[in-house]
């Protein structure tokens, strides 16, 4: 160890005991935290030694798991208010920095270049106010070559640079080891550049070793936008990141003591407020502040977006979201992993693309002697398009023999050719005791053409029939499939609004609790997912809600 040995090398003794505490400091982050940081407490404004809260403490040990795996530290952290999220971030860099790796150059990125270089101040503040005893011989924070944007730790080699959304092109072509992108669902995307293509031109120079570190971190700002899809993606498991969620009631400043009886305070909650005591095992302490502060927000929805309990609340826009956070959260009880999963990959042909997609099962048919009438299972089917990007094509099929409500059995979803969807469509359909199959079709049913030929010419026995009604005299005409107008629609998305409401559905899919959570209503009215996201999940189950209430009907 070298470290030390400039400082200390004319005292053997002290220098063996300042060599046990680097090695300390290099093991433990919260020793040294606690021993050699000081912040600025947020009500006193006086420098005081940094105690770690709960919510630093869980997110250290994801990081942590992760650098002592040997495993590059890949972070998505969604935030809660007023917890020190971005200072444990830069803090741990700085540590990284100051026991790990020499020559280890970080970035901090923020939507705006002021936030950027206040996160960094957090490194002239460390700097400034570590113990003298402890500081190692020549580390300096000073300016690097005269940039502005870039900052030396001496001693250690290490580069702090800094830069903004509004202009990452400064941050192009450095040799960076750790990235803190800060508040990244306030990236903007602009007609030149968008929220992704920035992310992507930071995080390529950041190598996949050990003590590399990307951190994305944000309060939410809506749905669709880039650091939404990404949560998303990394709750799926299907990113490079861990994705990390605080909530209010884990942050120790949000409460506030009782001046009635515990029970008095009960008998005032609302039935969210209950459920939620009871599920959390909340402290009195701890509803009274969230009671208390939610009559400041004329809606419950407004208290949910700006204290959120889970990721659903903290994503909900309240001004666009169609279906409310609470809705949305129920269904999340019912999610699971499927029992079987099929993926289906073909080969490429002359003018045709790939045929991907998957089969997901949770609930294999039911015995032929618990069939429940004719209409046993209900299969809703939205056709989508060929090609990768274009709308996925769904086929959702729905146990509805408990009379009133819908239970997800099985979904296909992927990309493919008409008639092929269709074959897959009439599949399963038979499999589940032919299953009322309900095709959406558009105004022409071009886009459904492929699909309803394949399944009219089989003869397949419970094809959904609409009514199409006509002048005076004439006999009713009936056509196949569920035809998408504003009608139908808005008609179809009240009908899955009940069952939400009553808690007649039982979701299976995350996929489609995301997609539900997302589904906004748009400035001129009309309902759908917001750019860059899709809503065939959404459409899946609207129209089953709405032949479901057909056929309660006859």
């Amino acid at each position: 160890m070298t470290f030390f040995c400039g400082f200390w090398g004319r005292d053997g003794c002290k220098f063996a005991v300042m060599e046990q505490k680097f090695k300390n400091y290099r093991e433990d982050f919260e020793l040294w935290a606690r021993e050699c940081v000081r912040i600025r407490h947020k009500l006193t404004g006086q420098m005081v030694a940094w105690e770690l809260n709960g919510p630093q403490r869980r997110v250290l040990g994801v990081m942590e798991r992760q650098r002592r795996a040997g495993r590059p530290v890949r972070v998505i952290l969604l935030k809660a208010r007023q917890w020190g999220g971005s200072t444990l971030v830069s803090l741990y860099m700085a540590w990284i920095q100051l026991f790990h790796s020499e020559n280890w150059h970080s970035l901090i990125c923020a939507h705006f270049k002021d936030a950027s270089t206040t996160i960094r101040g957090l490194y002239s503040q460390l700097i400034e106010n570590y113990p003298e005893e402890l500081l190692p011989e020549g580390v300096k924070l000073v300016p690097y070559e005269g940039m502005r944007s870039v900052k030396l730790l001496t001693g250690r080699g290490c580069r702090i640079s800094v830069c903004s959304a509004e202009n990452v092109d400064a941050a192009r072509g450095a040799d960076y080891a750790m990235a803190h992108l800060s508040e990244v669902a306030f990236w903007a995307d602009t007609p030149g550049k968008k929220a992704s293509d920035l992310v992507r031109a930071i995080c390529g120079s950041v190598p996949r070793v050990p003590n590399s570190v990307i951190v994305m971190e944000s309060t939410a700002n809506g749905v669709g936008n880039f650091f939404h899809r990404e949560w998303v993606r990394a709750q799926a498991g299907e990113s490079d990141k861990d994705a990390v969620f605080v909530p209010w009631f884990e942050i120790e400043m949000y409460r506030e003591e009782l001046t009635c009886p515990v029970e008095e305070l009960k008998s005032r909650l609302t039935p969210y407020e209950q459920e939620l005591m009871e599920t959390e095992h909340l402290s009195p302490e701890q509803i009274n502040w969230y009671h208390l502060k939610s009559r400041e927000y004329a809606a419950h929805e407004q208290m949910a977006a700006e204290y959120p309990s889970n990721p659903s609340e903290a994503f909900t826009s309240t001004e666009v979201s169609v279906f409310p956070a609470r809705y949305i959260e129920s269904l999340r009880r019912g999610v699971s992993e499927p029992i079987e999963r099929y993926d289906f990959e073909r080969e490429r042909q002359e003018f045709f693309p790939t045929v991907s997609g998957a089969l997901e099962v949770w609930a294999e048919p039911c015995k032929a002697s618990e069939l429940q009438g004719r209409h046993s299972y209900v299969a809703a089917v939205d056709v989508g398009g060929r090609w990768a990007g274009a709308d996925w094509s769904v086929i959702a099929v729905f146990d509805v023999r408990n009379e009133g409500r819908m239970e997800l059995a099985a979904q296909w979803r992927g990309h493919i050719d008409h008639d092929i969807l269709g074959s897959i469509a009439l599949a399963l359909g038979r499999r589940y005791h032919n299953a009322l199959l309900v095709i959406e079709s558009n105004t022409l049913e071009s886009q459904s053409l492929g699909v309803m030929e394949r399944i009219v010419a089989s003869r397949y026995r419970n094809l959904y029939q609409r009514a199409c009604l006509e002048s005076a005299g004439r006999a009713t005409e009936y056509r196949y499939g569920f035809h998408t107008n504003v009608a139908t629609k808005t008609a179809a998305m009240a009908d899955l609004m009940e069952l939400l409401r009553d808690g007649r559905l039982t979701e299976r899919s995350a996929g489609a609790i995301e997609e539900l959570a997302a589904y906004a209503r748009r400035p001129n009215g009309s309902m759908g997912a917001p750019d860059g996201m899709h809503d065939d999940l959404v459409m899946t189950r609207a129209i089953a809600a709405y032949a479901l209430r057909q056929i309660s009907k006859k």
